[in-house]
């Protein structure tokens, strides 16, 4: 006599399509999503809301038999219908002294309605790791500006080593306190947006994105020629005040050893600046704006007899 298999290949193939088509819950019969992040500001109380969301996927799960339970360092937890909407799960764990990582899953309850009755089920999330950090980022002045710009970032634990980065380039950076910090927009190609990032001891944390806007810039005279220990003036003007911090314009050049000038910034609230341009070692030369301009760049012709 011919004896069926327990498991089926039709079985065996829906166990296995269904374990590779949710990311976060195994289950045919449910949808469940995290909502809890993989990094928790720290906070005085260290008490954190774990949260997800559970959506039926089917019309036969019986209406109100979804429950949650979260289970933290070997300790089942029932969760609570949270504030969020229909279908989500809280709970309010105090993390320990100590302790600034935990790793937790979910267990979901329900029923299933059948011809033939009510059969309960079980569904198992995977294990995941959160922590618990004292940097963070909470906004950023402006998510865009032209070249120069002073950006403020606004947030908690930044730290003297810390230093912004456009598409993991360092930028200037100006560590005013633990709790703020600015940044010069620098000079990059315009018209396009870059990723933001805060280097430092504590590690990486994303800021955001940042769109360069193209800038104009007038400069008078517009090429300049010195004598060697002679000085000229040379002034920088911008179509509107510049913002708080100022803007600063990073002037380079192809003969360093010929032009001796300071730092270029427009201070907050006028729209130009004038510096002493002088004369170093002969030579000829130019000086070089990026981000200005039609052309995405200023040249300053430069000639040192």
């Amino acid at each position: 006599m011919h004896h069926q298999p327990v498991f089926s290949l039709t079985r065996v193939l829906r166990a296995v399509f269904c374990a590779a088509a949710l990311a976060l819950l195994a289950g045919c019969d449910l949808k469940v999503t995290d909502l809890t992040p993989k990094v928790l500001p720290e906070n005085p109380s260290r008490i954190y809301t774990f949260a997800l969301s559970v959506t039926p996927k089917t019309t036969t799960i019986a209406p109100g038999s979804i429950a949650a339970r979260i289970v933290v360092d070997g300790q089942i937890h029932e969760m609570t219908a949270g504030n969020l909407g229909k279908g989500v799960f809280e709970y309010e764990f105090q993390l320990p002294a100590g302790r600034d990582e935990l790793a937790y899953y979910y267990i979901v309850d329900y029923a299933i309605e059948h011809g033939g009755g009510i059969t309960r089920k079980q569904e198992y999330t995977d294990i995941t790791r959160t922590r618990v950090v004292g940097r963070y980022v909470l906004t950023m002045e402006t998510n865009r500006g032209p070249v120069g710009s002073r950006i403020s970032v606004v947030g908690r634990g930044f730290g003297s080593a810390d230093v912004v980065k456009f598409d993991d380039q360092p930028v200037r950076t100006l560590n005013e306190s633990s709790n703020a910090l600015s940044f010069y927009v620098p000079a990059v190609a315009t018209g396009r947006n870059y990723r933001v990032t805060l280097e430092g001891a504590a590690g990486s944390s994303p800021i955001g994105t940042f769109r360069v806007d193209p800038a104009v810039l007038d400069v008078n005279p517009a090429r300049l020629a010195l004598t060697q220990g002679g000085s000229q003036p040379l002034t920088f003007t911008i179509p509107s005040p510049a913002s708080s911090g100022g803007q600063l314009l990073d002037v380079t050049t192809d003969v360093p050893d010929s032009v001796v000038m300071p730092e270029v910034i427009v201070p907050e609230g006028r729209n130009s600046v004038t510096i002493d341009v002088k004369g170093g070692k002969p030579g000829t030369g130019s000086l070089f704006l990026k981000g200005y301009g039609t052309t995405g760049e200023i040249t300053i012709p430069v000639t040192v007899k």
